[in-house]
Protein backbone atom coordinates (compact mmCIF):
# COMPACT_ATOMS: atom_id res chain seq x y z
CA UNK A 1 0.00 0.00 0.00
CA UNK A 2 3.05 2.49 0.44
CA UNK A 3 2.95 2.80 -3.36
CA UNK A 4 -0.65 4.27 -3.08
CA UNK A 5 0.97 7.33 -0.98
CA UNK A 6 1.92 8.95 -3.56
CA UNK A 7 -1.36 9.18 -4.97
CA UNK A 8 -2.27 12.54 -3.64
CA UNK A 9 1.02 14.19 -2.28
CA UNK A 10 1.70 14.31 -6.11
CA UNK A 11 0.41 18.01 -5.46
CA UNK A 12 1.71 18.07 -2.30
CA UNK A 13 5.29 16.78 -3.26
CA UNK A 14 5.02 19.47 -5.82
CA UNK A 15 6.74 21.42 -3.12
CA UNK A 16 10.32 20.78 -4.01
CA UNK A 17 13.45 23.04 -2.91
CA UNK A 18 11.45 22.68 0.43
CA UNK A 19 11.96 20.87 3.67
CA UNK A 20 9.10 20.28 5.95
CA UNK A 21 8.51 23.15 7.95
CA UNK A 22 6.79 23.58 11.26
CA UNK A 23 3.32 22.96 11.72
CA UNK A 24 1.58 26.64 10.74
CA UNK A 25 -1.99 26.07 12.88
CA UNK A 26 -5.08 28.62 12.37
CA UNK A 27 -6.72 29.91 14.27
CA UNK A 28 -10.82 30.11 14.63
CA UNK A 29 -10.81 33.94 13.30
CA UNK A 30 -8.72 32.97 10.72
CA UNK A 31 -10.94 30.00 9.32
CA UNK A 32 -14.07 32.43 10.09
CA UNK A 33 -12.56 35.23 7.85
CA UNK A 34 -12.21 32.63 5.00
CA UNK A 35 -15.98 31.54 5.28
CA UNK A 36 -18.07 32.60 2.31
CA UNK A 37 -20.00 31.89 -0.38
CA UNK A 38 -17.40 30.16 -3.26
CA UNK A 39 -17.51 27.41 -6.10
CA UNK A 40 -15.00 24.59 -6.11
CA UNK A 41 -12.18 23.52 -3.97
CA UNK A 42 -8.92 25.42 -3.45
CA UNK A 43 -5.91 23.90 -1.85
CA UNK A 44 -2.36 25.51 -1.42
CA UNK A 45 0.20 23.87 -1.51
CA UNK A 46 3.97 25.16 -0.75
CA UNK A 47 7.12 23.98 -0.23
CA UNK A 48 9.67 25.69 2.14
CA UNK A 49 13.19 26.30 1.28
CA UNK A 50 14.85 24.97 4.37
CA UNK A 51 17.77 23.12 5.53
CA UNK A 52 16.45 22.51 9.16
CA UNK A 53 16.40 19.13 10.39
CA UNK A 54 18.10 17.71 7.32
CA UNK A 55 21.81 15.92 7.88
CA UNK A 56 25.33 16.74 6.37
CA UNK A 57 24.72 13.28 4.49
CA UNK A 58 21.23 13.84 3.51
CA UNK A 59 22.22 17.09 1.83
CA UNK A 60 24.84 15.79 0.27
CA UNK A 61 22.66 12.91 -1.10
CA UNK A 62 19.82 15.77 -2.17
CA UNK A 63 22.24 18.04 -3.70
CA UNK A 64 20.88 20.88 -1.65
CA UNK A 65 23.61 22.45 -0.31
CA UNK A 66 23.64 26.16 0.64
CA UNK A 67 21.33 28.02 2.73
CA UNK A 68 17.21 28.44 3.05
CA UNK A 69 15.43 31.57 3.29
CA UNK A 70 13.05 30.29 5.33
CA UNK A 71 10.68 31.31 2.66
CA UNK A 72 8.42 29.37 -0.06
CA UNK A 73 10.19 28.26 -2.85
CA UNK A 74 7.57 26.40 -4.72
CA UNK A 75 4.10 27.27 -4.99
CA UNK A 76 1.30 25.92 -6.26
CA UNK A 77 -2.94 25.89 -6.27
CA UNK A 78 -5.04 23.63 -6.93
CA UNK A 79 -8.62 23.82 -8.03
CA UNK A 80 -11.00 21.48 -7.72
CA UNK A 81 -14.19 21.97 -9.63
CA UNK A 82 -17.65 21.83 -7.72
CA UNK A 83 -18.37 18.80 -9.19
CA UNK A 84 -15.26 17.10 -9.12
CA UNK A 85 -14.67 16.31 -12.14
CA UNK A 86 -11.66 18.93 -13.45
CA UNK A 87 -8.94 19.90 -11.75
CA UNK A 88 -6.60 22.93 -12.74
CA UNK A 89 -3.17 22.99 -10.86
CA UNK A 90 -1.75 27.17 -11.35
CA UNK A 91 2.17 27.65 -10.60
CA UNK A 92 2.66 30.58 -9.11
CA UNK A 93 6.54 32.01 -9.57
CA UNK A 94 8.33 32.57 -6.20
CA UNK A 95 9.67 36.12 -7.31
CA UNK A 96 5.83 37.51 -8.16
CA UNK A 97 5.54 41.09 -6.85
CA UNK A 98 2.57 41.25 -4.81
CA UNK A 99 1.32 43.20 -2.15
CA UNK A 100 1.50 41.53 1.12
CA UNK A 101 -1.84 40.97 3.41
CA UNK A 102 -2.25 42.63 6.99
CA UNK A 103 0.23 45.31 6.29
CA UNK A 104 0.31 48.41 7.87
CA UNK A 105 1.17 50.55 5.84
CA UNK A 106 1.13 48.72 2.57
CA UNK A 107 4.20 46.51 2.11
CA UNK A 108 4.81 45.04 -1.35
CA UNK A 109 7.89 42.29 -2.29
CA UNK A 110 8.25 38.58 -3.61
CA UNK A 111 5.19 36.18 -2.47
CA UNK A 112 7.79 34.10 -1.05
CA UNK A 113 9.05 36.20 1.23
CA UNK A 114 5.05 35.75 2.67
CA UNK A 115 6.10 32.89 4.82
CA UNK A 116 8.98 34.76 6.46
CA UNK A 117 6.34 37.23 7.76
CA UNK A 118 4.14 34.77 9.65
CA UNK A 119 4.30 31.50 8.26
CA UNK A 120 1.65 29.33 6.58
CA UNK A 121 -1.14 31.68 7.49
CA UNK A 122 0.16 34.88 6.25
CA UNK A 123 0.79 32.79 2.72
CA UNK A 124 -1.70 31.87 2.48
CA UNK A 125 -3.74 35.56 3.13
CA UNK A 126 -1.08 36.98 0.80
CA UNK A 127 -2.28 34.39 -2.17
CA UNK A 128 -6.17 35.54 -1.38
CA UNK A 129 -4.99 38.80 -1.59
CA UNK A 130 -3.24 38.56 -5.09
CA UNK A 131 -6.02 36.23 -6.29
CA UNK A 132 -9.40 36.91 -5.30
CA UNK A 133 -9.66 33.42 -4.18
CA UNK A 134 -10.50 32.06 -1.07
CA UNK A 135 -8.04 29.51 0.48
CA UNK A 136 -10.06 26.11 1.50
CA UNK A 137 -6.85 23.57 2.47
CA UNK A 138 -3.02 24.16 3.53
CA UNK A 139 -0.48 21.13 3.24
CA UNK A 140 3.45 21.96 3.40
CA UNK A 141 6.05 19.44 2.31
CA UNK A 142 9.28 18.72 1.57
CA UNK A 143 13.00 17.72 -0.05
CA UNK A 144 12.76 13.78 1.48
CA UNK A 145 8.96 13.82 1.31
CA UNK A 146 9.08 14.25 -2.47
CA UNK A 147 12.30 11.94 -3.16
CA UNK A 148 9.87 8.94 -1.16
CA UNK A 149 6.94 9.39 -2.59
CA UNK A 150 8.83 9.14 -6.41
CA UNK A 151 10.79 5.56 -4.96
CA UNK A 152 7.51 4.54 -3.57
CA UNK A 153 5.31 4.35 -6.84
CA UNK A 154 8.50 2.57 -9.08
CA UNK A 155 9.98 6.21 -9.91
CA UNK A 156 8.78 8.53 -12.38
CA UNK A 157 9.05 8.92 -16.60
CA UNK A 158 11.21 11.79 -17.67
CA UNK A 159 11.69 12.52 -21.39
CA UNK A 160 13.83 15.34 -23.18
CA UNK A 161 15.44 15.50 -26.65
CA UNK A 162 18.68 17.09 -25.50
CA UNK A 163 21.15 16.50 -22.60
CA UNK A 164 20.30 18.39 -19.43
CA UNK A 165 22.89 19.55 -16.85
CA UNK A 166 22.47 21.78 -13.86
CA UNK A 167 25.13 22.10 -11.32
CA UNK A 168 23.26 23.53 -8.74
CA UNK A 169 20.91 20.93 -8.41
CA UNK A 170 22.86 18.09 -9.67
CA UNK A 171 20.88 17.00 -12.56
CA UNK A 172 22.57 14.95 -15.29
CA UNK A 173 20.63 13.06 -17.63
CA UNK A 174 21.15 12.28 -21.92
CA UNK A 175 18.63 12.93 -24.45
CA UNK A 176 15.67 10.26 -24.33
CA UNK A 177 13.24 9.04 -22.16
CA UNK A 178 14.43 7.52 -18.70
CA UNK A 179 12.45 6.07 -15.39
CA UNK A 180 14.52 8.39 -12.87
CA UNK A 181 14.34 7.67 -9.09
CA UNK A 182 13.22 9.61 -6.49
CA UNK A 183 16.58 11.43 -5.88
CA UNK A 184 17.11 12.20 -9.65
CA UNK A 185 13.53 12.83 -10.22
CA UNK A 186 14.20 15.81 -7.17
CA UNK A 187 17.10 17.05 -9.53
CA UNK A 188 15.04 17.75 -12.50
CA UNK A 189 12.75 19.49 -10.87
CA UNK A 190 14.56 21.64 -8.87
CA UNK A 191 16.99 22.51 -11.54
CA UNK A 192 17.01 25.88 -12.66
CA UNK A 193 19.58 26.67 -15.01
CA UNK A 194 19.39 24.45 -18.12
CA UNK A 195 17.06 26.70 -20.52
CA UNK A 196 16.19 30.61 -20.55
CA UNK A 197 13.08 29.97 -19.38
CA UNK A 198 14.03 30.03 -15.47
CA UNK A 199 11.62 29.30 -13.00
CA UNK A 200 8.61 29.38 -16.05
CA UNK A 201 10.95 25.68 -17.34
CA UNK A 202 11.21 24.16 -13.77
CA UNK A 203 7.60 24.65 -13.18
CA UNK A 204 6.53 22.74 -16.10
CA UNK A 205 8.52 20.00 -15.90
CA UNK A 206 6.99 20.15 -12.15
CA UNK A 207 3.96 19.72 -13.92
CA UNK A 208 5.24 17.14 -16.21
CA UNK A 209 6.26 14.93 -13.61
CA UNK A 210 3.10 15.24 -11.64
CA UNK A 211 1.43 14.34 -14.64
CA UNK A 212 2.92 11.17 -15.74
CA UNK A 213 2.60 9.87 -11.61
CA UNK A 214 -1.27 10.68 -12.10
CA UNK A 215 -1.57 8.85 -15.29
CA UNK A 216 0.20 5.88 -13.36
CA UNK A 217 -2.21 5.92 -10.61
CA UNK A 218 -5.34 6.12 -12.40
CA UNK A 219 -3.91 3.63 -14.30
CA UNK A 220 -3.57 1.31 -11.52
CA UNK A 221 -6.46 2.21 -9.51
CA UNK A 222 -5.41 4.26 -6.30
CA UNK A 223 -7.52 6.15 -4.60
CA UNK A 224 -10.46 4.79 -6.32
CA UNK A 225 -12.19 3.48 -3.20
CA UNK A 226 -12.87 4.96 0.05
CA UNK A 227 -10.58 2.46 2.21
CA UNK A 228 -7.71 3.20 0.10
CA UNK A 229 -8.00 6.72 0.00
CA UNK A 230 -8.40 6.70 3.46
CA UNK A 231 -5.27 4.41 3.97
CA UNK A 232 -3.38 6.97 1.35
CA UNK A 233 -4.56 10.09 3.63
CA UNK A 234 -3.16 8.70 6.97
CA UNK A 235 0.30 8.01 5.49
CA UNK A 236 0.52 11.28 3.92
CA UNK A 237 -0.23 12.88 7.60
CA UNK A 238 2.99 11.55 8.19
CA UNK A 239 4.58 14.05 5.98
CA UNK A 240 3.05 16.67 4.81
CA UNK A 241 2.18 19.07 6.95
CA UNK A 242 -1.28 20.80 6.54
CA UNK A 243 -3.38 23.52 8.49
CA UNK A 244 -6.34 23.12 11.28
CA UNK A 245 -8.81 23.37 8.41
CA UNK A 246 -7.53 20.41 6.45
CA UNK A 247 -7.76 16.29 8.34
CA UNK A 248 -8.15 12.88 7.51
CA UNK A 249 -11.98 13.15 6.17
CA UNK A 250 -10.68 16.23 3.28
CA UNK A 251 -7.48 14.30 2.17
CA UNK A 252 -9.86 11.40 1.51
CA UNK A 253 -12.14 13.41 -0.57
CA UNK A 254 -9.48 15.25 -2.26
CA UNK A 255 -7.41 12.05 -3.06
CA UNK A 256 -10.70 10.03 -4.54
CA UNK A 257 -11.29 13.37 -6.72
CA UNK A 258 -8.31 13.32 -8.01
CA UNK A 259 -7.95 9.89 -8.46
CA UNK A 260 -11.03 9.83 -10.66
CA UNK A 261 -9.85 12.39 -12.74
CA UNK A 262 -8.82 11.60 -17.00
CA UNK A 263 -5.64 13.64 -18.38
CA UNK A 264 -8.33 15.73 -20.63
CA UNK A 265 -9.80 17.17 -17.38
CA UNK A 266 -6.83 18.27 -15.76
CA UNK A 267 -5.45 21.21 -16.39
CA UNK A 268 -2.16 22.93 -15.51
CA UNK A 269 -0.81 26.88 -15.93
CA UNK A 270 1.22 28.93 -14.71
CA UNK A 271 0.52 32.43 -13.80
CA UNK A 272 0.80 34.81 -17.12
CA UNK A 273 3.91 37.23 -16.56
CA UNK A 274 3.70 40.46 -18.02
CA UNK A 275 7.69 41.47 -16.75
CA UNK A 276 9.96 38.96 -16.45
CA UNK A 277 13.29 40.87 -14.54
CA UNK A 278 11.35 43.86 -13.16
CA UNK A 279 14.22 45.72 -10.75
CA UNK A 280 12.89 46.80 -6.82
CA UNK A 281 15.41 48.26 -4.57
CA UNK A 282 15.36 46.20 -1.75
CA UNK A 283 13.55 43.61 -2.93
CA UNK A 284 15.76 42.43 -6.20
CA UNK A 285 14.47 41.03 -9.41
CA UNK A 286 10.97 40.38 -9.16
CA UNK A 287 8.08 39.14 -11.84
CA UNK A 288 5.26 41.41 -12.64
CA UNK A 289 1.50 38.95 -13.67
CA UNK A 290 -0.05 40.78 -16.61
CA UNK A 291 -2.83 42.62 -15.25
CA UNK A 292 -5.39 41.35 -17.68
CA UNK A 293 -4.76 37.80 -18.21
CA UNK A 294 -3.53 37.11 -14.40
CA UNK A 295 -7.30 38.14 -13.59
CA UNK A 296 -8.91 36.33 -16.43
CA UNK A 297 -7.14 33.50 -15.00
CA UNK A 298 -8.55 33.76 -11.64
CA UNK A 299 -11.69 35.02 -12.44
CA UNK A 300 -12.18 31.43 -14.30
CA UNK A 301 -11.16 30.09 -11.20
CA UNK A 302 -13.28 32.11 -9.06
CA UNK A 303 -16.60 31.20 -11.13
CA UNK A 304 -15.40 26.97 -11.53
CA UNK A 305 -14.75 27.49 -15.38
CA UNK A 306 -11.79 25.20 -17.17
CA UNK A 307 -8.52 27.49 -17.49
CA UNK A 308 -8.09 26.03 -21.10
CA UNK A 309 -8.86 27.71 -24.24
CA UNK A 310 -9.36 30.77 -22.93
CA UNK A 311 -7.82 33.32 -24.97
CA UNK A 312 -8.70 35.90 -22.30
CA UNK A 313 -6.32 33.74 -20.21
CA UNK A 314 -3.86 32.87 -23.26
CA UNK A 315 -4.74 34.99 -26.28
CA UNK A 316 -4.07 32.90 -29.41
CA UNK A 317 -2.11 34.57 -32.21
CA UNK A 318 -2.33 33.96 -35.46
CA UNK A 319 1.09 32.64 -36.15
CA UNK A 320 3.05 31.89 -33.00
CA UNK A 321 6.72 31.45 -32.63
CA UNK A 322 8.69 28.58 -30.55
CA UNK A 323 11.29 30.80 -29.80
CA UNK A 324 12.24 34.72 -29.95
CA UNK A 325 12.97 35.65 -32.84
CA UNK A 326 15.42 38.27 -31.19
CA UNK A 327 17.99 35.23 -30.56
CA UNK A 328 17.47 33.69 -34.31
CA UNK A 329 20.39 35.33 -36.70
CA UNK A 330 19.61 35.54 -39.94
CA UNK A 331 21.98 35.91 -43.26
CA UNK A 332 19.14 36.86 -46.10
CA UNK A 333 20.18 36.91 -49.49
CA UNK A 334 16.98 39.43 -50.90
CA UNK A 335 16.88 43.24 -49.23
CA UNK A 336 12.94 43.31 -49.13
CA UNK A 337 12.84 39.77 -47.72
CA UNK A 338 15.81 40.71 -45.20
CA UNK A 339 13.70 44.08 -44.19
CA UNK A 340 10.62 42.41 -43.36
CA UNK A 341 12.51 40.09 -41.61
CA UNK A 342 14.13 42.40 -39.39
CA UNK A 343 10.60 44.67 -38.88
CA UNK A 344 9.42 41.00 -37.59
CA UNK A 345 11.94 41.17 -34.62
CA UNK A 346 14.90 39.00 -36.44
CA UNK A 347 18.41 39.50 -36.25
CA UNK A 348 18.83 39.95 -39.78
CA UNK A 349 22.05 40.88 -42.22
CA UNK A 350 21.38 41.69 -46.02
CA UNK A 351 23.69 39.70 -48.39
CA UNK A 352 21.57 40.74 -51.26
CA UNK A 353 24.88 41.96 -52.87
CA UNK A 354 26.02 38.18 -52.81
CA UNK A 355 22.84 36.70 -54.13
CA UNK A 356 23.20 34.49 -57.43
CA UNK A 357 21.89 36.05 -60.67
CA UNK A 358 19.52 33.20 -61.48
CA UNK A 359 17.43 32.25 -58.24
CA UNK A 360 16.39 28.43 -57.51
CA UNK A 361 13.23 27.09 -58.30
CA UNK A 362 10.51 27.59 -56.16
CA UNK A 363 9.59 28.62 -52.62
CA UNK A 364 13.04 30.10 -50.20
CA UNK A 365 15.42 27.61 -48.61
CA UNK A 366 16.25 27.75 -45.26
CA UNK A 367 19.66 26.33 -44.32
CA UNK A 368 20.66 26.06 -40.50
CA UNK A 369 23.00 23.31 -38.49
CA UNK A 370 21.93 20.23 -36.47
CA UNK A 371 20.32 20.94 -33.04
CA UNK A 372 18.49 24.20 -34.00
CA UNK A 373 15.01 22.61 -34.84
CA UNK A 374 13.07 24.84 -32.56
CA UNK A 375 14.95 28.08 -34.30
CA UNK A 376 14.35 26.83 -37.97
CA UNK A 377 10.60 26.45 -37.50
CA UNK A 378 9.89 30.10 -36.03
CA UNK A 379 11.78 31.48 -38.78
CA UNK A 380 9.87 29.11 -41.25
CA UNK A 381 6.47 30.07 -39.94
CA UNK A 382 7.89 33.51 -40.83
CA UNK A 383 8.39 32.52 -44.46
CA UNK A 384 5.66 30.01 -45.25
CA UNK A 385 6.12 27.72 -47.66
CA UNK A 386 9.63 27.62 -47.19
CA UNK A 387 12.02 24.34 -47.32
CA UNK A 388 14.40 23.37 -44.47
CA UNK A 389 17.64 22.17 -45.15
CA UNK A 390 19.88 20.46 -42.34
CA UNK A 391 23.78 21.38 -42.93
CA UNK A 392 26.46 19.92 -40.54
CA UNK A 393 28.45 22.19 -39.66
CA UNK A 394 26.70 25.38 -40.18
CA UNK A 395 27.61 27.56 -38.29
CA UNK A 396 24.85 29.64 -35.58
CA UNK A 397 23.54 31.68 -38.17
CA UNK A 398 20.84 30.39 -40.17
CA UNK A 399 20.75 31.31 -44.41
CA UNK A 400 18.03 31.90 -46.46
CA UNK A 401 18.13 31.64 -50.26
CA UNK A 402 15.03 33.17 -51.80
CA UNK A 403 14.14 31.19 -55.05
CA UNK A 404 11.53 32.21 -57.82
CA UNK A 405 8.45 32.08 -55.83
CA UNK A 406 7.08 35.15 -54.72
CA UNK A 407 7.76 35.32 -50.38
CA UNK A 408 5.41 36.39 -47.98
CA UNK A 409 7.18 37.18 -44.51
CA UNK A 410 3.94 36.65 -41.84
CA UNK A 411 4.47 38.58 -38.36
CA UNK A 412 5.16 35.76 -35.95
CA UNK A 413 4.00 36.20 -32.42
CA UNK A 414 6.25 34.86 -29.33
CA UNK A 415 5.16 34.77 -25.51
CA UNK A 416 7.48 34.02 -23.48
CA UNK A 417 4.34 32.55 -21.46
CA UNK A 418 3.12 30.12 -23.85
CA UNK A 419 6.63 28.65 -24.28
CA UNK A 420 6.35 27.13 -20.88
CA UNK A 421 3.18 28.29 -18.70
CA UNK A 422 0.11 28.41 -21.42
CA UNK A 423 -2.74 26.45 -19.57
CA UNK A 424 -2.53 22.92 -21.01
CA UNK A 425 -4.55 19.46 -19.83
CA UNK A 426 -2.12 16.88 -18.69
CA UNK A 427 -2.70 14.90 -22.62
CA UNK A 428 -0.08 17.87 -23.73
CA UNK A 429 2.57 17.21 -21.15
CA UNK A 430 3.17 13.54 -21.19
CA UNK A 431 6.30 12.12 -23.71
CA UNK A 432 3.95 10.98 -25.90
CA UNK A 433 1.75 14.67 -26.23
CA UNK A 434 4.31 16.64 -25.34
CA UNK A 435 4.00 20.68 -26.53
CA UNK A 436 6.53 23.26 -26.90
Amino acid sequence: MRRSVVALSLLATLAIGSCVGAAQAFSAADDASRDGAGRGLNILVVGIDSRAGLSAAEKRRLHVGGKGCDCTDVMMLLHLSEDRRRASVVSIPRDSYVEYADTTPARLGKINGAYAMGGGPQTVRTVEKATGLRIDHYLETGFAGFEQAVDNLGGATVCTDKPLMDENSGLDITAGTHRTDGNTTLRYVRARHINKAGDLGRMRRQQRVVTDLLGRLSAEGALSTPLSAARTARALLKSVRTDERTGLVDLVRIGQALGRLSADRTEFATVPIDLFDHRVPGVGSTLVWHKSRSEALWKALAEDRPITGDPRIQPVPETPARTNPAGIAVRVDDAVVAAALRDNGFAVRDTSRFAPVARPDGPPVISHAEGREDDAATLAAALPGSRLRVVPGHDASFDVAVGTRPVTVKTVTWDRNVAEGAPVTAAHLTCAGRTP
